[in-house]
């Protein structure tokens, strides 16, 4: 049974909810962590269970989701396995692989999802406490909707998370998409008592044009519920920040191409992981990069990138049934440049053998590079660096899959480059300036682009510290935090 909640105690943390998935539970998170440690508070992120399959890898070869990793940035501190103590990546519709404390552990069938999770409940748990010993506040991450009523029993990421630990709860409603007073007072409404004196307010996200407009409707829904607003916070332009959530890939994408833009066609796979390796490429002034699963856009783009993907034979097999393993084919043929990274590489290898994750054993690949690929039990998470014609790279792995090169090839980041396909097992390279600046510069030439860097344009790194900036000044102006965090033991240091 749900634990009854102490409301006398100072809360440790507060949990940020959201009447849906991305409401925008992950920014306002990272605002409030960057917002916070401006102000001298020892403040950590905080995910019981996020699932996604965007991860990224700790100092101490950890995997976690990469959006604790980022708001760990936020924060100020390094980022840990007990950030996000559990870890889904869905590897199809009915199953997902675990990750526990940044490891490895097993699968998820969907019929286990409500009923199966209790060990994994008892290790985020044990993880929050741990976190709670270190930092004076935990700002927690909710995931999808508190108002999931069907999963309540076996829940450990929202309410039972805030039951457990006595959390004040924010739920956040993106206006942006409308419904905003329905959804907000609907996710109140379903909740059983001991849950709803949990929340103790509202916030509402995303929002175009003069919040005065809003006042009306923000009083009646606090009159019917109880619950006071703590801020509207606006639509901030530019700020995408590595997403978790598939729903925001793209985010970033521009309104249209410039003239003389290098063109950037990113395979949407089914099973995509890991795709933020492309925002670096989408932060370029002159890059217009498009995620998609159209062939035409595939063939006509000067750069084609077949991204990671956590069932990569499935995905494979779905490349073949599109048209677009072919399109890839005739790229190759004709030197146009396609680059494969993680699973995207295993898949222009020659062959592929695989009783790990799908069980196919050997299967053939797109026959692009001359390498094998045999997938082991064991992971390999790693922090690699290097270095590219005298340009230093550094990045992450996550993989299964080892390749073994089985003919002449020009070595390339751990990988390798025929002609004009290129394919590397490292993550996150694309966000080293110096390297991901000079090999556009080549798939430009190969191209007959006129493309070149921009003189002067920031670094990858200094424009996603700027993002978290804006999001904290928002943070600042837009919401009460001492209203927001009156209940934690933090208050004081707000007042």
């Amino acid at each position: 049974m749900p634990s009854t909640p102490n409301l006398a105690a100072p809360a440790s943390g507060l949990l940020v909810a959201g009447t849906s998935s991305d409401a925008g539970k992950s920014l306002v998170v990272t605002g409030l962590c960057r917002a916070l440690a401006r102000r001298g508070i020892r403040v950590a992120p905080f995910k019981a269970q996020n699932m996604s399959n965007n991860s990224m890898v700790c100092a101490d070869g950890a995997e976690i989701g990469r959006a604790q990793y980022l708001q760990a940035q936020a924060a100020g501190v390094p980022a840990e396995s007990a950030m996000n103590p559990v870890l889904l990546k869905p590897g199809s519709d009915r199953r997902s692989h675990v990750v526990l404390r940044g490891r490895p552990a097993g699968t998820l069938e969907a019929g286990e999802y409500a009923t199966g999770r209790r060990h994994l409940a008892e290790a985020a748990y044990a993880a929050y406490a741990e976190l709670g010993e270190r930092f004076d506040l935990l700002v927690c991450e909710g995931a999808g909707s508190p108002a999931e009523i069907n999963l309540r029993a076996g829940d450990y990421v929202n309410l039972g998370l805030a039951r457990r630990f006595g959390l004040p709860v924010t739920v956040v409603g993106d206006i942006d998409r409308g419904g905003v007073f329905a959804s907000l007072y609907g996710t109140v409404a379903l909740l059983e008592e001991a849950d709803r004196v949990l929340v103790r307010s509202f916030l509402v996200n995303k929002f175009r044009g003069d919040p005065a407009v809003l006042a009306p409707g923000l009083a009646e829904l606090t009159r019917r519920t109880g619950v006071p607003f703590v801020g509207v916070l606006p639509w901030l332009t530019g700020v995408w920040l590595d997403s978790e959530d598939t729903l925001q890939v793209g985010a970033w994408r521009r309104s249209g191409a410039a003239p003389g833009a290098l063109r950037v066609a990113v395979v949407r796979l089914p099973r995509v992981s890991n795709i933020t390796d492309v925002e670096a490429l989408a932060a370029e002034p002159g890059v217009e990069v498009l995620v998609t699963v159209d062939p035409d856009v595939v063939a006509g783009a000067d750069l084609a990138v077949l991204p990671g993907s956590r069932s990569t034979v499935s995905d494979l097999g779905w490349l073949r049934s599109t048209g677009l393993a072919a399109v890839l084919t005739d790229r190759a043929a004709r030197g146009a440049a396609t680059l494969g990274v993680c699973g995207g590489y295993q898949m222009l290898a020659a062959t592929l053998d695989d009783p790990i994750e799908s069980g196919a054993g050997a299967v053939a690949g797109l026959g692009l590079l001359p390498t094998r690929i045999d997938f082991a039990a064991a992971k390999v998470l790693g922090r690699p660096t290097g270095t590219w014609r005298g340009h230093p790279v550094a990045a992450y792995e996550i993989h299964h899959g080892v390749a073994t090169v089985t003919g002449a090839a020009e070595p390339f980041l751990d990988g390798v480059r025929v002609g004009s396909v290129w394919g590397t097992m490292w993550h996150g390279s694309l966000e080293s300036d110096e390297f991901r600046r000079a090999w556009l510069r080549e798939v430009a030439a190969t191209a007959g682009s006129t493309w070149t860097p921009e003189p002067g344009a920031a670094a990858y790194g200094a424009r996603r510290e700027a993002m978290i900036e804006t999001l904290a000044d928002a943070v600042d102006e837009h919401v009460d935090l001492a209203r927001l965090l009156a209940d934690t033991r933090v208050a004081g240091a707000l007042t």
